[in-house]
């Protein structure tokens, strides 16, 4: 089953539902960020035009960043972050989001240069870098690699997800165009800019950030004898019905037990799993720590080293 299935569907769903939150952040930073820049051009210096692209580029990556982290709050259902603690939250990952990004910018650069397919290809299997960065922890080299990890066995359908989205935001393009070009150049690029950004920025987002959540395979709980479906993200995936197969657990959580006559899940990094059901197999203990033991008529769990 194509794990990316109904994914724009879920993206437009979730964007309309969280449209007031999410086009919050995106205005706030477009807003101060224009302003500042403006005045820093108008000033008719060339430190005045540097500085002010500067804050463009700084406020496009804390944006970028603020955005994934917005999405992946919502998820659940619950806007547990204000608009404020996202962005405190996400000031932290300007340097990473900025390193992995110039860097592929520049890889996906010379991609199109020397042809328009290795562009298209880069583009592909690096999109999914910033929430690797803001969800996961990863370094901006590590991002690459993760994102590829993602992507790789998915390529066509993610590249297929990512042309729909171009033409959404290239007519979105045409629609400000259409709207602001009667008015002074300066005044209309200013409106447009940052109307379209606030308008495309947090779709984009929540497109990205989904496909990660959904390749990366964050569980929650299956039916009666059936397979664990995704869930949201940093969390634990509840147990299979009976007899079915227990959830792996997301990062840094455990995945619970399977049901009667299961078998234990795995348990996530740095932590321990818990025990399998009845009659199952105790779940490996971690490094350092004892294993939990094993069900009734189970085997006990292997302890750590050294103890």
């Amino acid at each position: 089953m194509n794990p990316l299935a109904g994914v724009l569907g879920e993206s437009w769903q979730l964007y309309r539902t969280y449209a007031r939150h999410l086009l919050s952040i995106a205005a706030i930073v477009y807003v101060i960020a224009a302003i500042v820049s403006a005045i820093l051009e108008l000033a008719g210096s060339r430190i005045g035009t540097l500085l002010g692209l500067l804050v463009t580029i700084v406020a496009a990556f804390l944006l970028t960043a603020a955005l994934v982290k917005a999405v992946q709050d919502v998820r659940d259902g619950t806007v547990n972050l204000s608009v404020g603690e996202t962005l405190s939250a996400a000031t932290p990952l300007i340097g990473p989001v900025a390193i992995a990004a110039i860097l592929a910018a520049i890889v996906i650069t010379i991609g199109f240069a020397a042809f328009i397919i290795p562009g298209l290809f880069l583009v592909t299997i690096l999109c999914l870098i910033v929430p690797a960065i803001v969800i996961e922890g990863a370094s901006p080299l590590d991002s690459f690699k993760r994102s590829w990890q993602l992507v790789k066995g998915h390529f066509w359908n993610v590249f297929g997800i990512l042309c729909v989205v171009f033409l959404v935001l290239f007519a979105v393009d045409i629609v400000l165009w259409l709207i602001f070009s009667p008015l002074p150049n300066f005044i209309g690029h200013f409106l447009s800019s940052v109307v379209g950004g606030t308008l495309v920025a947090p779709f984009i987002a929540v497109v990205t950030t989904l496909m990660y959540g959904r390749l990366s395979g964050a569980t929650v709980g299956a039916g009666p004898g059936g397979y664990g479906n995704q869930g949201p993200y940093g969390q634990s995936g509840p147990s299979g019905g009976p007899g079915g197969y227990g959830n792996q657990g997301a990062y840094q959580q455990y995945g619970p037990s399977d049901g009667p006559g299961g078998y234990g899940n795995p348990g996530a990094y740095q932590q321990s799993g818990p025990s399998g059901g009845p009659g199952g197999y105790g779940n490996p203990g971690p490094y350092g720590q004892s294993g939990p033991s094993g069900g009734p008529g189970g085997y006990g769990n292997q302890g750590p080293y050294a103890q």
